[in-house]
Parts: C-alpha cells; structure tokens; sequence
C-alpha cells in the first residue's frame, strides 16, 4: 500500500550516513547494514524511534510486535510510544508457553518463527515492527502468524528497507512505513 520514508529528508541522511555497510555477513554474497552505529548514538535513535512511532498515532494499535532479534530494540520503544503492548516473536524453542509456528524463506536460506498462541487476541491491532525489510520473507511470516492466533495487522514498520531485494513485493495490501530505504 504505502511505502512512505522518512517525512524529515535531513533525517534519513542522517541515519543511512550511520549505518554501517559489513560485506559476506553472516555469509559470503550477503552485504549486511549494521543499524548498532545509530542504536549507539542515543539522541539520532530517539529521533529514529519518533519518526517510526508518527504514521501509526491515531491508528488504535493495541500490540507492537517485534521479531527477532533486531526487531525487538526498535518494537519495544514504539510499543511505549504508542501506549501498546509488546510481543515478541521468536526462533524456535525460546517461548515457553504453547506456540504457533510459520516457515519463511530468507536471502541466505530458511527459517521459522514462533509467537505465544494468546499474544494477539481477537480485536487486537497490531504492527508488525523490525529493522529491516529485506526479501519479506521474516514479516510476510510475522503477519501470519498475528492473523492465525486472532490478531489483525494494522500494518509493517521497518528502519531500514533494502530496495534491490523487492521485500515489500510479500506484503501485498499492507500497510507499510519506512525510514530510510538503500
């Protein structure tokens, strides 16, 4: 649906001259973008952290999901910002209440989350946050996840959105937020 950046241009400069470019991380081929550069400076994270929490104002959100692991550093404060709940969802064996389960393709292979069944009651609004949207493959499974346990997904917020890899191509229909797009 939307693919909106940052409203303050200056800012997403700002944040994507932050980031940190490490080549063949986790493996040969993939060029990863290290967010911990602007995590490490508490006044551009605050601004990054407001900027993410703007779009989704007014919007009744009830729960911020994170996924993890990078996801949760950015969910957590929107969830605070927002006056919402925070959910995690996880790698496997981590949760350790009753779970429900979805597999997801990654640039560099597969994987499968896992949130607590009773994270998302029916009527919950919810927004879906991580750090960056790659190929789609982790937040198409996130959504999925919140629609299978009764939670509605109000939309996708992500800092960081690889252009090339055409994740938003996933999330169909979704409204989704973005920072600062590479």
């Amino acid at each position: 649906m939307t693919g909106t950046v940052s409203p303050d241009p200056s800012l997403a400069q700002r944040l994507r001259a932050r980031l940190r470019v490490v080549p063949d991380f986790p493996s040969k081929g993939i060029v990863f973008q290290d967010v911990t550069p602007v995590l490490a400076d508490a006044h551009l994270f605050t601004e990054a952290i407001v900027a993410m929490i703007a779009p989704w104002r007014g919007q009744g959100i009830t729960h911020v999901v994170g996924i993890e692991s990078r996801g949760f550093i950015f969910a957590a404060p929107i969830a605070l910002g927002l006056e919402a709940g925070f959910v995690p969802i996880r790698k496997p064996g981590k949760l350790p209440w009753r779970r429900a389960t979805r597999d997801y393709a990654l640039e560099y292979g597969s994987g499968q989350l896992e949130m607590h069944e009773d994270a998302c009651p029916a009527g919950a609004r919810v927004l879906i946050v991580d750090d960056v949207l790659a190929t789609g493959g982790t937040s198409q499974a996130a959504c999925e996840l919140v629609e299978a346990v009764g939670g509605e997904v109000v939309g996708c917020g992500f800092f960081l959105e690889i252009e090339a890899l055409h994740g938003r191509s996933r999330l169909p229909g979704r409204q989704l937020e973005v920072l600062v797009v590479r």
